[in-house]
């Protein structure tokens, strides 16, 4: 298990400060932009950086405190960087071969599907075939804890899709705790089993997939998951976001309020609809993403809002940016929370 709290200040004058723990057989992945400080959590853990106060402490072992910092070569800490660090001048067999503990390489060649490639060194290697090697490598060393840095980060999607896949197996029979460092919110939604989002140096999620889904706390949690977030002032049932009325159900809110809209709730026509809906605004599509056998709708002022309707639907409207539409979204639709 990895418990940790701790803090650390860069010269620039960015500051980490995270408190979290990852049990045995859980994977947990942390999530957030550049420069928020996901890599730093990750050197910290292994020791390559030691914070400037807190407590970490793994498998029972204090790994740093106020009196104590073991570094990172008395650490079962496996880690896979960005950039891989595969030894040059060695083979496959070579690499997965450095430092193995249990001497069963066979084993995880094989896992990976590294017979045929046994021979070649780095260079050779297409960046799939890389990042195999390293994964490889990293779990014939038998870790402790195992730590992966956007360990996707440099493939093609159709590379990524597959590897994907395969890393997520060897996860599931991995003991130890496991922390995968990602922008990518398919990736962590597949490998994870909870969610840290890290903004800024700070930890402004800690939920499954599913709660984060459901309830995304701040803009940029609820734009990875595709849901609509806004922040306004509510007064009887009608909520100022910006200068435009959102009518809520609940009408006994005042004060500072959260709206979280599901882009499906959002519909969208080509002429001002009829009927129950008490939010109708007329605005234009900025921007068209397919998903798959659905699409994302894109709109701007007044309330920059993403809809997300079938692709049939999007053909029978004939839909394109540029466009002028309505849009509706019933008050019941709406999921409000006070602030």
């Amino acid at each position: 298990m990895i418990e940790a709290e701790f803090r650390l200040s860069r010269p620039d004058g960015f500051v980490l400060d995270v408190a979290f723990t990852v049990g045995d057989g859980e994977t947990v992945s942390l999530l957030g932009p550049n420069g928020a400080g996901k890599s730093t959590v990750l050197a910290c853990l292994a020791g390559l950086a030691e914070p400037d106060s807190g407590h970490i402490e793994i498998g029972g072992v204090v790994m740093f405190d106020a009196d104590r910092f073991v570094p990172p070569e008395e650490r079962r800490v496996g880690v896979v960087f960005q950039d891989l660090l595969l030894f040059e001048h060695m083979t496959v067999r070579e690499n997965v071969a450095f430092g193995a503990r249990d001497g069963n390489v066979a084993q995880w060649m094989d896992s990976f599907q590294l017979g045929p490639l046994a021979d070649r060194r780095p260079s050779q290697l297409s960046g799939g075939e890389s990042q195999r090697v390293a994964l490889a490598r990293t779990l014939a060393a038998d870790p402790q804890v195992l730590l992966l840095d956007e360990p996707f980060s440099a493939l093609d999607r159709s590379a990524r899709h597959g590897l994907r896949r395969m890393l997520a197996d060897h996860l599931r029979g991995f003991a130890g705790p496991r922390v995968v460092v990602t922008h990518d919110p398919d990736e962590a939604m597949l490998l994870a089993d909870r969610i840290l989002i890290l903004e800024e140096g700070r930890i402004t999620h800690d939920a499954t997939p599913s709660e984060l889904r459901l309830a995304p706390r701040t803009p940029y949690a609820a734009e990875l998951v595709g849901t609509n977030h806004f922040r306004g002032m509510a007064d009887a049932g009608s909520v100022d976001v910006s200068g435009h009325q959102v009518h809520i159900a609940d009408r006994s809110l005042e004060g500072p309020v959260t709206l979280r809209i599901r882009p499906s709730a959002v519909a969208i026509a080509r002429e001002r609809p009829q009927g129950s809906p008490r939010n109708v605004w007329k605005t234009r599509i900025e921007r068209i993403e397919p998903l798959g056998d659905r699409v994302r709708i894109l709109t701007g002022d007044p309330l920059p809002i993403a809809a997300e309707v079938t692709a049939e639907a999007r053909a029978a409207l004939a839909l394109q940016p540029g466009d002028e539409v309505h849009l509706s979204v019933k008050a019941t639709e709406i999921d409000v929370e006070a602030d």
